[in-house]
């Protein structure tokens, strides 16, 4: 018996899962104000009065924003934090 032949498929991505990092993303909502979402960015996470309006910028503009990045338990629970005070959140693998 012959062992099987190995596949060189290029762009192949041998990175592992757990070399990339997790990020939580706030998303743009019909409810809350964008001084509001400002607030909460401020308080949770410590970030600087312009760094925390540029992220509520992108999410009004664009959509979705990224305010955190670590690990997927870190992710989880800054989503769990962001959920109660009533964003919309979300965590992926970046």
């Amino acid at each position: 018996m012959t062992a099987p032949a190995e596949l060189d498929l290029p762009g192949l991505d041998e990175s592992t899962d757990e070399d990339r990092p997790w990020v939580a993303l706030v998303w743009n909502d019909p409810v809350n104000l964008m001084s509001y979402v400002t607030h909460v960015l401020m308080e949770l996470f410590g970030h600087p009065r312009p760094v925390a309006e540029k992220m509520m910028m992108d999410v009004h503009t664009k959509g979705r924003a990224v305010v955190s990045s670590g690990t997927r338990e870190q992710m989880e629970h800054d989503v769990s934090r962001l959920h109660a005070k009533g964003l919309w959140a979300t965590l992926q693998q970046d």
